[in-house]
């Protein structure tokens, strides 16, 4: 076949002819982010992409060292998938609110894209009315900022912070680098401003609504998928109480972590086998991308975890990807707490008890790190 230059709508006509076509949300989306978006379905069967936040930036006892990597330092690859957050992007500021720079994500995540690995981004933004951050509940937010609210000029000029970002992602050919983008996430549970017990489902989906046709149709960015991502739930219900329509996501995804102590109940695995199944039956009928958005068991005190917690409750689901959450780097203060293996001189004898476990989940067959993506050419 022949190289593929043109839009999305291009490949609309040309894909049938590799199998089912995947439409995204952005019916304007390039061709570069039409293909992931297909590919990801396409791969599908062949393993799970596997991600963490922050992985090229720092992770314990490190910080900003060119080529390395929390994954690579443990299992000698880099991951699949990178996270990055826009946090205090919309404040004006030149670094998030983890410190990371945001001209050095920049060139992270170009350097992970070159790599052929995906993209994921998340956005913890401040409250538009009280100034503080995205954890402050107070002030009616959401109300506050959808069309015909107090703060939705300012809001605009939010959404042109983060359009200004994510245009200035782009490839060694000058394309745009292809964004999963996972605003307001975690909306079912009480910890931020968009949660449910501080907004009404009608006022999320206008947030979102607004939030997508801004970035899509006045910004003209078209190299986002988006991902709706509810954090605990127990029924199809429930995920898709605050949905905002198909035409507005790409990919549906929560998040989950294990808290407690694993080595005397099931509660994990089994909680997490239930709502993978609901999640990836919800996906099939509304065809869009099923994932685990964040996920984790913070400094991995269970040295069993990856293979009998985390493994066993992915199970047999098929999901496109599993994303750590971050490490705890010199960048924001301590450098002691972590969601994946170290071998760094913060653990006394020099290699945490997860660390085997955790090459046990990478030999495996289930996951999808660097060496594999590129040979899946997701891009392509």
């Amino acid at each position: 076949m022949r190289k593929l230059f043109f839009t999305g709508f291009f490949l609309t006509i040309v894909l049938p002819m590799l199998g089912q076509v995947y439409k995204t949300a952005n019916k304007k989306a390039s061709a570069t982010t039409v293909q992931l978006y297909n590919n990801l379905f396409s791969i599908l069967p062949k393993g799970i992409l596997f991600g963490h936040q922050d992985d090229l930036a720092y992770g314990l006892g490190w910080e900003y060292i060119p080529g390395k990597s929390v994954v690579q330092d443990a299992v000698g690859e880099y991951p699949a998938m990178y996270g990055w957050e826009l946090g205090d992007l919309e404040l004006g500021a030149t670094f998030n609110l983890d410190s990371v720079p945001f001209n050095k994500m920049k060139s992270f995540i170009k350097e992970g894209y070159q790599k052929g690995g995906v993209i994921t981004i998340s956005w913890h933004a401040n409250n538009p009315v009280t100034g503080k951050n995205a954890w402050d509940i107070s002030g009616n937010a959401v109300a506050a900022i959808i069309p015909g609210g107090s703060k939705h000029e300012l809001y605009k000029v939010w959404l042109d912070r983060v359009a200004s970002f994510m245009l200035d992602l782009k490839g060694q050919k000058g394309e745009y680098i292809p964004v999963i983008f996972r605003p307001f996430h975690e909306l079912t549970g009480n910890w931020f401003w968009w949660c449910q017990n501080v907004c009404t489902p009608e006022e999320y989906k206008k947030l979102w609504q607004f939030t997508f046709d801004y970035l899509t149709n006045i910004k003209q960015v078209h190299h986002l998928l988006w991902a709706y991502n509810p954090e605990k739930f127990e029924t199809e219900a429930q995920f898709m109480q605050y949905y905002p329509g198909d035409e507005y996501v790409d990919v549906m995804s929560f998040d989950f972590y294990q808290y407690g102590d694993p080595s005397n109940n099931s509660d994990f695995e089994q909680k997490l086998d239930k709502r993978l199944g609901i999640l990836t039956s919800i996906a099939r009928k509304h065809q869009k991308l099923p994932a685990l958005a964040e996920t984790g068991f913070l400094n991995i005190p269970y040295a069993e975890w990856f293979t009998k917690k985390l493994m066993k409750g992915i199970g047999n689901h098929q999901i496109s990807y599993i994303h750590l959450w971050r490490d705890g780097g010199l960048v924001n203060g301590t450098g002691k707490y972590r969601f994946a293996p170290s071998q760094d001189h913060f653990i006394p004898v020099g290699r945490d008890p997860s660390f085997m476990d955790f090459y046990k989940l990478y030999i495996s067959d289930k996951f999808i790190f660097e060496k594999k993506a590129r040979e899946l050419k997701l891009y392509k």
